[in-house]
């Protein structure tokens, strides 16, 4: 979803890979929920089970690189309507067609609304005639640490590392506010990506950016490596889009192939 990177000297062909890859894995973590949960097949849960955990660290990394590319761009609030208009899309077309995998607030929701607001704070900054900052670690580490307390906000809670868990109040959850990661009762979205604590993952990208930006990126990265995850990467919001689909096309016929064997 987050597009080429056009005003670069030198293009960073392996943040292609690198957005591939999460994208690849995506593919499969849908699939298997699909079968364990759309079919009732149990070996399609023990997949989905099996693979839940790594499914945090591969979105993650591609929240990462959307917060790159973002701090690349200098069309934010563009990009980021044209994808925020695609998620209504995908939101009517899950209630029309699959109203009990309704998607309400989901990747596309997040990465629109995080690189909308960037894009403001692009254009804060410019009319006030201040330049890009350059990289400093410290805000990554912030980000972190923001990342790491404000994980499970979510479930009702912050946590601060080995210190404390603070509770928060009920009332504060409003299914209103689960964009912005509290969720009252009742609320539900088959993909669900909001803005705490996965700002802080986009943010960080951006800081890395700066990196990019004063070609200071280690030289490995600047060619591709892998060709298959480099295609998948130029192509992510297709493949999103259409990736549904094509699952759920492909169970119905490996169901009614299981079932012919079966008979």
């Amino acid at each position: 979803p987050t597009g080429g990177v056009k005003n670069l000297k030198r293009r960073i062909y392996a943040m292609d890979d690198l957005r591939g890859f999460p994208v690849f894995c995506m593919v499969f973590y849908h699939a298997f929920y699909t079968l364990a949960f759309l079919f009732q097949l149990p070996w399609g849960e023990a997949l989905f089970r099996f693979f839940t955990p790594a499914e945090p660290w591969f979105a993650g990394l591609f929240i990462f690189i959307a917060g790159i590319s973002s701090d690349l761009s200098r069309s934010n609030l563009v990009r980021g309507a044209k994808l925020f208009a695609v998620a209504l899309l995908v939101t009517a077309a899950t209630a029309l067609v699959v109203p009990e995998e309704l998607i309400l607030f989901g990747i596309l929701h997040f990465l629109s609304i995080c690189m909308m607001a960037f894009g403001l704070l692009q254009l804060l900054r410019r009319r006030a005639g201040k330049e890009d900052a350059p990289f400093r670690l410290w805000p990554v580490l912030v980000c972190a640490l923001l990342l790491v307390v404000t994980w499970n906000i979510s479930d009702g809670y912050l946590q601060i590392p080995f210190f404390l868990r603070v509770n928060l109040p009920q009332s504060w959850y409003q299914p209103w506010l689960a964009p912005l990661g509290l969720p009252g009762p009742g609320f539900a979205s088959a993909d669900y990506f909001p803005l705490l604590p996965w700002c802080f993952v986009f943010a960080a990208g951006t800081v890395v950016g700066g990196l990019a930006q004063a070609g200071r990126f280690p030289e490995f990265l600047y060619p591709s490596r892998i060709p298959f995850f480099s295609f998948l990467g130029r192509h992510a919001l297709l493949i999103y889009v259409v990736h549904q689909p094509v699952i759920y096309g492909v169970s119905l016929l490996v169901t009614a192939l299981m079932g012919g064997m079966g008979g």
